[in-house]
């Protein structure tokens, strides 16, 4: 065979060779993205778009969940990680905090991939832009997220519409099928805050299992001043007053998401709004991002104005969890939200008082499969200390006597 021959037939067999591996390899890749092998997405999957823009790839993993192109739990949630809160079942405590879905379009698809509940928004009345971009920082060696959205959203008439088409389909079919909350929102150039958040809860509250009234975030000028005591107390006042006009039989539940960024006095002020008329408020959410920047951190974002999310915020959310349950006496059910990335973590926060835990920075790292391993951890560090069922677990950590 001439030299000429032989290179040919290398060339050939080369390019077979190309062709079968990388056939290969997209089957293996769709076969594991298809599975939500946690490995996977963790080594491969997830530090493969960190060069990406992270807010382009924040909207492609909403249309991904949208279109449900999201690995799916091929067994059911044990029945040691169901829980009833508000009367209403969850199949199992791990939920999808909001600004991960603000506009209400990917919740079944979050809810397919094993969240027990999926929380929509922060939404607002009127459409808004939200700040300039660049507003979204992958902070890779922190595992943490700086964002300054500042509220964008498609308003409350676009949300609503959505919700109530899902809720249709699902009347048809005979079956209501997933737990969905709805983030309330002011806009910012809101000459009347209080009504904002008054016109949400008309709004939403046929449609929501429960509320969210966000007075944290730290991108909206102003915002977090309606933490104070007589603003909150206004707040509290009127929006409760409007959840009675709601036409149904449910009343939803109404929650209130504070900052981690809080004074001793600012958490008694809290407390004493949220608990002075029983049954205006059934539960918080804690925490909202942070504005404190840790002296540990690394990464070249560090310095991004906006709420900081993810690892860093962990303790200090935790701490915030076990400051309102004891001052709130175990009261009123919390949502903790903040750093949740492994079943320990969401173990740390429900022994701290929280009956529910939210995440979302953890998805940017691991992507969809990491609620079935909290689930899987959580499932494993109840029975390893004895609990038969998620609600024990409760405050655990907590000396509500003292």
């Amino acid at each position: 065979m001439s030299g000429a021959a032989t290179a040919s037939l290398f060339r050939k067999q080369l390019k077979e060779m190309v062709l079968i591996c990388g056939s290969g390899a997209a089957v293996f890749f769709g076969f594991s993205l298809y599975e939500g092998n946690e490995k996977f997405y963790r080594q491969v999957m997830m530090p493969s778009i960190r060069f990406l823009d992270p807010e382009t790839t924040h909207n492609l993993a909403l249309f991904m969940a949208k279109n449900k192109l999201v690995p799916v739990p091929k067994k059911p949630d044990p029945p040691s990680l169901r829980t009833k809160v508000w009367d209403t079942e969850f199949p199992n405590p791990v939920g999808v905090a909001a600004g991960f879905d603000k506009d209400g379009v990917a919740v079944d698809g979050m809810l397919a991939t094993g969240f027990g509940f999926v929380e929509v928004g922060s939404v607002t009345p009127e459409p808004q832009p939200g700040n300039p971009k660049p507003r979204l920082f992958r902070l890779w060696d922190d595992k943490a997220v700086i964002n300054r959205f500042g509220f964008n959203s498609e308003g409350h008439d676009v949300v609503r519409e959505r919700l109530k088409q899902r809720n249709s389909i699902q009347h048809f079919n005979g079956k209501k099928e997933g737990i969905i909350g709805v983030n309330l929102g002011k806009n910012k150039t809101s000459d009347s805050p209080v009504e904002d958040y008054v016109k949400g809860v008309e709004k939403f509250g046929p449609l929501a299992d429960y509320l969210v009234i966000n007075v944290s975030s730290p991108n909206t000028p102003g915002l977090r001043s309606m933490q104070g005591k007589q603003q909150l107390e206004k707040l509290v006042a009127k929006v409760s007053e409007e959840r009675k006009n709601i036409e149904s039989e449910r009343k939803p539940p109404l929650l209130v998401k504070i900052a981690p960024d809080l004074t001793e006095q600012d958490k008694k002020d809290i407390t004493d709004v949220v608990l002075k008329v029983p049954g205006r408020v059934d539960g918080l959410i804690v925490t909202n991002t942070t504005v404190t920047r840790p002296e540990s951190l690394k990464s070249k974002y560090k310095d991004e104005t906006g709420g900081l999310s993810g690892e860093p915020l962990k303790d200090l959310s935790t701490q915030t969890v076990k400051d309102m349950y004891r001052l709130t006496k175990g009261k009123l059910p919390i949502i903790g939200v903040g750093g949740v990335a492994c079943g320990q973590d969401a173990y740390d926060k429900i022994r701290a008082g929280a009956s529910l835990v939210q995440l979302y920075t953890a998805l940017v790292y691991q992507g969809p499969p990491v609620v079935k391993r909290i689930k899987r951890e959580l499932e494993e560090l109840l029975q390893k200390d004895g609990f038969s069922n998620v609600s024990e677990a409760v405050g655990a950590d907590v000396n509500l006597d003292r």
